[in-house]
């Protein structure tokens, strides 16, 4: 039997952090990907790609492997039971939990954070606490069978470290340079602590009224458990 990993759709995703670990993933040796929501009517990413599910919640048979991307649209998640009980019912025999971003937001109002260190996008993480996990400023975290990686191009790091957790950091290495990904990036602004501070002002600021709704469905949430 092929080992099972599910990545979760859901309208207003942010691709990248799907398709980053998606392409990682599909490397590994006897395994199976799907792509999970509730219909498999197309999904639209934040952007406007349309990504199509192969599976829904009714027929994904017991997964190895849950991942949970993040973006925008994982706020209406927060208080979706539907989606909240899939996460549940699947985490009770999956191996591993793992979130790329805010989905690990998803997996704290499922309630399946409590006391773990965990990371998500920079922006959102002292929201983990909510839930609460210890909040950890890494790139991909690692607490037993729950693996988180931070925001949006973290991804790539976090589903190697699943290779290396799975098969082995030679296989690991072996995916990393098969897809190349020897990053150098253009300017010293991928994090908050690097970037500008007129640079940091700017990216609060178109998000803020995301965060603020964000924010609220936090609370809801957490009221929830």
């Amino acid at each position: 039997m092929p080992f099972r990993i599910a990545m979760l759709l859901f309208p207003d995703l942010t691709q990248l952090d799907l398709t980053g670990p998606y392409e990682v993933f599909t490397k590994f040796p006897d395994t199976e990907v799907s792509l999970v929501w509730k219909s498999r009517e197309p999904v639209r990413a934040t952007g406007g790609m349309e990504i199509l599910p192969s599976r829904t919640f009714g027929d994904c048979p017991s997964l190895d492997l849950l991942c949970i991307p993040g973006g925008a649209g994982m706020n209406a998640l927060l208080t979706d039971d539907e989606t909240l009980d899939f996460v549940r019912a699947q985490a009770r025999s999956a191996r591993y939990l793992t979130a790329v971003c805010t989905g690990s937001l998803v997996l704290g109002a499922a309630g399946l954070l409590a006391g773990r260190r965990a990371t998500t996008h920079w922006m959102s993480h002292e929201m983990l606490a909510d839930f609460g996990a210890v909040p950890v400023r890494e790139r991909v975290v690692v607490d037993g069978n729950v693996i988180t990686g931070g925001g949006v191009s973290a991804g790539i790091d976090f589903a190697l470290v699943v290779a290396r957790e799975l098969l082995g950091e030679e296989t690991a290495q072996a995916i990393q340079l098969g897809i190349e990904y020897d990053p150098h990036p253009p300017f010293a602004a991928g994090a908050p602590e690097s970037a500008p501070p007129g640079v940091v002002e700017s990216v609060r600021a178109a998000a803020r009224e995301r965060q603020r709704e964000r924010a609220v469905q936090v609370r809801r949430a957490r009221e929830r458990l």
